[in-house]
């Protein structure tokens, strides 16, 4: 940690360079913020700055971005484009948090100005129309509004195909419009066909590096990302958001001390940029690094740095104009903390924030559920699991099934839990499956690094307590597929290895934990360090005291301590290893 310790400080000493001069705002540079050629028919004179707000819009530090945009209009009137850039920053596709009523006034200046401006040209018209589809008053919803962006975008891109800005924004939009139920993940195929070229042509580009990430960001395509991941902190230094997002991949591969870096970073600039922030954009985006980082803490063991991120959390000064993307953090962190460690007691007594929406409010109540079950307190859990049905329906009547599905993913669960408590095993198994098939029949939402505990986690923990070793570890080895290095399933694969008599797989797992995961702080990790010696005392010949393992072992690193703490020292793979 003192080497990430060291990058942090080395690289807020650099953004704060970037950001302010004893204090005061200076304009940033390409080398900051990333190179953008978005021509307009703008005043000459404006064309850096403009490429420089397009740059911020593309790591969606929209305040920042909307400030710039805002300057440009004051200095040339009849710049179209300068209040499309301003309604481009109120739409949160991939938040689902915008601004509609802001968005759709810039949106009309936009118009009116290309209108009444006889040198915008068709391209810029072109832009501005397809935003128009986003910001349309005809009674549909926000879903066919952005579907009708998305094909207009891909008209654009066909009719000026020189122009990679259309391109990239195109690919935007097939993200956002990326169905979560796919899971041929066809969409963000397409998204990585456009983008991948561009990156060839345009390394040092934002949006390109940004949008690789989010169209990759599931577990069949998440690998193909590790590359841009590593790319767009150094393209966009300055930027929270941009030193943020490669974590996404990074969580996707397990990689957990990168995920740490990016978001240590990240949150650091997130809270400077609190000073000057005129909403709640930069406490969302300081409160999404810390979801991250609470998750990647727990997994590689470190439980102390995990309580000082829910202890500033709980800290912090409430600020207004939160939104989705904060609320879920607030109620996510503190879920995380006490049911990773199994502190089931601490989890039921958790306390519902009034503010948060109600898909944030369900996932407290799901952890009040599930830690009082597990701890006895059946009377709180049914009243959580009945509360969480509540939360279900009232979000299912707002017309979004998305995370209605996900609510009910979690009443069926803390079911689950309840009966098992009670006694019932089979009638247990039988709703957490089905608490598996809902869950897995969606992707995870772009805001949270995955679920508190996996559906099918928590099914292979239920069969190991219901003395069922191999079909548990078979539920362990599945959530590993699409999870890589959680570290609750990689200790219950090597315990459900070891009661259905594995011993191989028993060690092969506690040894990759010992891999993952550092310190002494998570008692599971003491005692696969125990199993790994018991077994390779038993294994070494006779008279001799040493592990029989060779230096070409898979499993050498394991006396041998070496630790990636940087992306350019990390393995190929994206996978970090720890000392024993």
């Amino acid at each position: 940690m003192r080497v990430l310790a060291g990058l942090l400080s080395a690289s807020v000493l650099f953004v704060s360079l970037a950001w302010c001069d004893e204090g005061h705002h200076h304009e940033l540079t390409e080398a900051e913020v990333g190179a953008v050629n978005f021509s307009t028919s703008c005043a000459k004179t404006l064309e850096r700055s403009f490429n420089r707000a397009v740059a911020l819009l593309h790591s969606f530090q929209y305040e920042q971005a909307r400030q710039a945009f805002t300057e440009i209009s004051s200095q040339d009137s009849t710049c179209a484009m300068a209040q499309w850039g301003i309604a481009m920053s109120y739409f949160h596709g991939l938040w689902g948090n915008s601004n509609m009523a802001a968005g759709r006034a810039a949106l009309h200046k936009a118009e009116e100005i290309a209108a009444a401006n006889p040198g915008t040209s068709a391209r810029e018209k072109a832009y501005v129309d397809a935003l128009g589809e986003i910001y349309r008053e005809d009674g549909k919803d926000n879903a066919a509004h952005a579907q009708a962006f998305e094909q207009k975008m891909g008209s654009l891109q066909a009719a000026y195909p020189e122009d990679s800005e259309a391109a990239i924004f195109y690919a935007l939009a097939l993200r956002i419009t990326a169905p979560q139920t796919d899971k041929t993940f066809a969409n963000q195929r397409k998204c990585g066909e456009i983008l991948e070229p561009i990156f060839k042509q345009q390394p040092h580009h934002p949006g390109v590096a940004h949008y690789i990430i989010h169209c990759y960001d599931n577990p069949v395509l998440a690998e193909q990302g590790v590359g841009a991941a590593r790319m767009y902190a150094t393209i966009a230094p300055a930027s929270a958001h941009a030193n943020h997002m490669p974590s996404h991949i990074f969580t996707r591969v397990g990689s957990w001390d990168e995920s740490i870096s990016s978001n240590l970073k990240s949150a650091e600039l997130a809270a400077k940029a609190e000073a000057t922030s005129t909403n709640g954009e930069a406490r969302d985006q300081r409160l999404h690094a810390m979801d991250y980082l609470e998750y990647a803490y727990l997994q590689s063991g470190r439980v102390g740095q995990a309580k000082t991120i829910l202890d500033e959390m709980s800290s912090l000064a409430p600020v207004a104009g939160l939104t989705l993307t904060g609320d879920y953090a607030l109620a996510a962190v503190p879920a995380r903390y006490a049911v990773e460690l199994g502190r089931w007691e601490q989890a039921g007594s958790l306390q519902v924030r009034a503010e948060g929406v109600p898909w944030a409010q369900a996932i407290t109540w799901a952890a009040i559920g599930v830690g009082s079950a597990r701890s006895g307190n059946l009377d709180r859990a049914a009243h959580a699991e009945q509360t969480l049905a509540f939360l279900r329906d009232a979000i299912a009547k707002q017309n979004n099934s998305y995370w209605s599905n996900q609510v009910e993913v979690q009443r069926r669960e803390v079911a689950a839990w309840i009966a098992e408590k009670k006694g019932q095993g089979p009638d247990a198994i039988a709703k957490m499956r089905s608490a598996v098939e809902l869950e897995e029949s969606m992707d995870k939402d772009s805001v949270t690094p995955g679920a508190v505990t996996p559906a099918r986690e928590m099914l292979a923990q239920l069969l190991l307590l219901e003395n069922h070793a191999q079909e548990s570890l078979t539920a362990y080895e599945a959530v590993l597929q699409v999870a890589p290095n959680r570290f609750n399933a990689l200790y219950g694969a090597a315990r459900a290895a070891e009661a259905s008599g594995n011993a191989i797989a028993a060690d092969r797992y506690f040894r990759k934990l010992t891999e993952i995961a550092v310190g002494k702080e998570r008692p599971e990790l003491v005692i696969a360090r125990k199993k790994i010696a018991a077994s390779a005392q038993n294994a070494a010949p006779r008279g001799s005291d040493r592990p029989a393992i060779s230096p070409s072992s898979p499993f050498a690193s394991q006396y041998s301590p070496v630790r990636y703490a940087t992306p350019e020292a990390g393995p190929r793979d994206g996978h970090t290893q720890s000392p024993a």
